[in-house]
Parts: C-alpha cells; sequence; structure tokens
C-alpha cells in the first residue's frame, strides 16, 4: 500500500470514528429536539455559514423530502431583509461547529424577539451559539480529519450524519410512507418506481394480445408477431384466464415436430403462470418477474378480480420507464 493510499484510509477512518462517537449523544437532547420540531406549527429553519451552511442546507432538503417542511436562511442574508421568512411558529436549528460564527450569532437577537425556538448544532456546548439555545445537540469530533486540523471534514460529516438521524427519527414519527415520498419525488427513476402501477404501462384493449384455448398454436404465434411482446393470454370462453403461452414455448415445441403447430394452444401453454393487478405498483411486477424461479420471466399477465385478462406487462415496458 502506498502512501497515498494510508493518508486517504486514515480520513475515512477517522470520520467514520467521528460518526460513531456521535451514537452515545442521541439522549434526552436529541428526544427533546424532535419533541420539539414534532410540536412545530411553522416549518424547521436551518442556517449555518460556510461549510456548515452547505451541510445544514442539505440537512433541510432531506427533511423537506421527508415529511418535515423545511427550508434553508443563510445568515448573511438574513440579516438584510431575509428574516422576514421566520415566523413564532417556526423552530431554528443552527450549525456551527465553534459555535461563534459571526453571521449565525449576528441574527440570534432578532430570532429571540421574532419568538421562534432555537436548537444548536454545535461541536462546543460552552459557546455562545450553545447557552442561548432551547436545545443544544452536541455534534463535536475528537479531531478533523484534515492533516492540518483546520479544514472542516469530520466535523461537517459527524453534523449531516446527525442530521440524517434526525430527519430519519421525525420521518418514523411522522409515520411517512413511500407513497407521500413519491409525491415529493415525482423526478427520476426513485419517483417513477414509487408513482408508476401496473396499470399505468401495461398492454391493455387492442394491444393486448389474447387467445381461446381453442386457438391453435399457429393462429396464437400470428398474435404473438403482430402484438410483439413474445406471449399470448390465454383466456376461456368467459376471458378468464387459463393460461399463458410464450414464444419460448413454441421454440421448445418445435421439438415435437412441425405437426404442433396445429394442436391448440392449451396443450402447449404454461398453466397457472405467474400474474398480477393493475393496482400493483410497477415495481412489485419487476420482482415477481425478476424472482421467478427457475429463471426470471419477461411477460407477466394482468387480470382483474375476477382472474379476467386485461392487459399485459413486458419487461421492456419497465425498463422503458426507468423502473428497472
Amino acid at each position: 500500500m502506498n502512501e497515498l493510499e494510508t493518508d486517504a484510509q486514515k480520513v475515512l477512518q477517522m470520520e467514520a470514528e467521528a460518526i460513531l462517537d456521535l451514537i452515545p449523544r442521541v439522549d434526552e437532547h436529541f428526544d427533546a429536539a424532535v419533541d420539539m420540531i414534532l410540536s412545530c406549527e411553522g416549518r424547521v429553519i436551518m442556517t449555518g455559514m460556510g461549510k456548515s451552511g452547505i451541510i445544514a442546507h442539505k440537512i433541510s432538503a432531506t427533511l423537506a423530502s421527508t415529511g418535515t417542511p423545511s427550508f434553508y436562511l443563510h445568515p448573511a442574508e438574513g440579516i438584510h431583509g431575509d428574516l422576514g421568512m421566520v415566523t413564532a411558529d417556526d423552530v431554528i436549528i443552527a450549525m456551527s461547529n465553534s459555535g461563534e460564527t459571526g453571521e449565525v450569532l449576528n441574527i440570534l437577537p432578532s430570532l429571540r424577539r421574532i419568538g421562534a425556538k432555537l436548537i444548536a448544532m454545535v461541536g462546543n456546548t460552552d459557546s455562545t451559539l450553545a447557552k442561548n439555545a432551547d436545545v443544544v445537540l452536541n455534534v463535536g469530533v475528537k479531531r478533523e480529519a484534515c492533516p492540518l486540523g483546520l479544514a472542516p471534514t469530520s466535523s461537517t460529516t459527524a453534523a449531516l450524519a446527525f442530521g440524517d438521524a434526525l430527519a430519519m427519527a421525525l420521518m418514523g414519527k411522522h409515520n411517512f410512507t413511500s407513497k407521500q415520498f413519491a409525491v415529493f419525488h415525482p423526478g427520476g427513476s426513485l419517483g417513477r418506481q414509487l408513482l408508476l402501477t401496473v396499470g399505468d404501462i401495461m398492454h391493455g384493449g387492442s394491444e393486448n394480445p389474447v387467445v381461446r384455448g381453442t386457438a391453435t398454436v399457429t393462429e396464437a404465434l400470428f398474435i404473438i408477431t403482430d402484438k410483439g411482446l413474445g406471449a399470448v393470454s390465454v383466456v376461456d370462453e368467459n376471458d378468464i384466464m387459463v393460461g399463458l403461452l410464450t414464444d419460448g414455448d413454441i421454440r421448445r415445441g418445435l421439438s415435437k415436430g412441425v405437426d404442433f403447430l396445429k394442436r391448440p394452444v392449451t396443450e402447449l401453454m404454461t398453466k397457472e403462470p405467474k400474474f398480477i393487478t393493475q393496482e400493483k405498483l410497477a415495481a412489485q411486477a419487476l420482482h415477481i418477474m425478476e424472482s421467478h424461479k427457475p429463471k426470471p420471466i419477461t411477460v407477466l399477465p394482468v387480470l382483474d378480480e375476477e382472474r379476467h385478462v386485461i392487459g399485459l406487462l413486458h419487461m421492456t415496458d419497465l425498463v422503458r420507464q426507468g423502473v428497472v
């Protein structure tokens, strides 16, 4: 191992230790912060300067996306008018490793006059910020990972981790669900996984390949080719599913000779195939398809409560929608 790798590993070790040191500090002070935020009728306003401000901004974003209304207030902008966004119903979480950051201390008198509650996340519990807070969260570290002991490294990592712990505790108290999370994350693959249902992306109506059980394999092959989904659902006279015929079934049928093409599909189809209903999440369909034994499947019939075939879902649909 060269010196570069050794130094990098030391940084990771020190930052990991800084986070582990926080575990005993999830105590009555942490509980008090959670209770204060839960009883807050306004918003949680994060503030901090420099690197602490960047961490505060991230924690605010995490809070907002997990059920706790929050925004970031730049302390320097605060003393030039942005304090007008703060109300007596709000809770302020002020971050400062030293607890003596000038820009943060400068807004304290106004925050107190407004009447907002104050939680201090500090590395120095004897600091001015801590002494003026309603609740103090100690996120101090033994040392920075910076070899000069100057650049905020372990301290910002610890503060970020403690902020995440706070956000997740609040998320649990709010009984925040995946559907609520999806409302706040409608973009990207995460939102699509959480929001999309099978009914949103299945092939239904005229796009849904279906044949009667009395149809021949040849007739079914024409429908499979026409719809381009690699399979056809087999139904009885009441449109209730009795099986599924895939192009794989047909390829395997070739070993029986050309004559099998004239046989009814019921002799070649897969009976009691896996299926799903349209209100289920697309992510659940993906799980069924990927976990199928002895090997994954690429198509999934969609049935209603009476087992009528109303659609067909293909793996490529999930890929196209970003669910995979």
